[in-house]
């Protein structure tokens, strides 16, 4: 792969526009559009895009488990965040303080309630009393008045 490819993978990653892509790679403005689309169609240029795509998404993104493990340790309480608050200095000062704190209760159960979620602990109980009864009779009397008003317009 040439070097405009290479840059051109990783301008399109930017933004999946092939022949912006292929201009801020360095082809020309005039020819930008069919090299972008004849880029596109290249395998080795396919994979290269997937590829990079796959690093990122790795890099960038939680799991699944990575994500069951933080909120199982900010139900826990495990968890800590950094908050600023104002730290009064007297004469009618203060300035703003760094302090660290653990989950709320509130977002401990927030957590709570998104793994029970996940896991499907909470089901809603939907009971049906009743019957449908349907014969033929009705049925077909159902039929006819249909029938009957696709005729009538």
């Amino acid at each position: 792969m040439t070097e405009k490819q290479k840059r051109f993978v990783d301008e399109y990653l930017i933004d999946p526009n092939a022949t912006q892509a292929a201009i801020r790679a360095g082809y020309s403005k005039d020819t930008a559009r069919a090299i972008g689309a004849e880029n596109l169609t290249k395998p080795y240029i396919q994979q290269a895009i997937k590829e990079r795509i796959e690093q990122l998404h790795n890099e960038r993104s939680a799991d699944a488990q990575e994500i069951i493990e933080y909120l199982t340790s900010v139900m826990r309480g495990e968890s800590e965040s950094e908050e600023l608050v104002n730290e009064f200095i007297g004469d009618g000062c203060s300035r703003p303080t760094r302090v660290k704190k653990a989950p709320s209760e509130k977002d401990r159960i927030k957590a709570a309630e998104l793994l029970g979620k996940r896991f499907g602990l909470f089901k809603d109980k939907v009971e049906l009393d009743g019957s449908v009864k349907t014969d033929m009779a009705t049925l077909a009397g159902v039929l006819d008045q249909l029938k009957g008003e696709d005729s009538a317009e």
